[in-house]
């Protein structure tokens, strides 16, 4: 079943301007498969909301994906369910650290700071879905 923005949500007045700092950010290269924009060989880059909150545009919420990956990931990742049988994979990781801090802890930390305690706050998934420490 194809999954749908939150009802109720709009994109934001400068949402291209969002959208272009993000793809620049990345060097208009998908984070997930590498892939430069290309157009015409069927690589468009775009973002992916990972929430479906076409609203929520924080770093660890907008991921600039090929036209590709966005339609795999937009149908199996889903942030509100529980993910405890694999490890992430290395391109996701950050994203999801960001995630759990602010969905665990409350904070809205910078990438550079998720990346700095990525192995904390991959962790917290499982201490707080299973009651398990590292």
């Amino acid at each position: 079943m194809p999954r749908k923005s939150v009802p109720g949500t709009t994109y934001p007045p400068d949402w291209r301007e969002i959208a272009q700092r993000v793809k620049d950010e990345a060097g208009w290269r998908c984070v997930r498969c590498g892939h430069p924009h290309d157009t015409p060989a069927g690589y468009t880059l775009t973002c992916h909301h990972l929430d479906m909150d076409p609203s929520n545009n924080v770093w660890w919420n907008v991921l600039p994906l090929c036209q590709r990956c966005h339609l795999s990931i937009q149908a199996r990742v889903v942030l509100h369910r529980p993910w405890l049988m694999a490890e992430h994979s290395a391109w996701f990781r950050p994203f999801v650290a960001g995630y759990y801090a602010w969905r665990y802890l409350g904070l809205d930390l910078t990438r550079a700071e998720v990346e700095a305690r990525l192995p904390e706050l991959l962790a917290l998934e499982r201490l707080h879905v299973l009651g398990e420490t590292a």
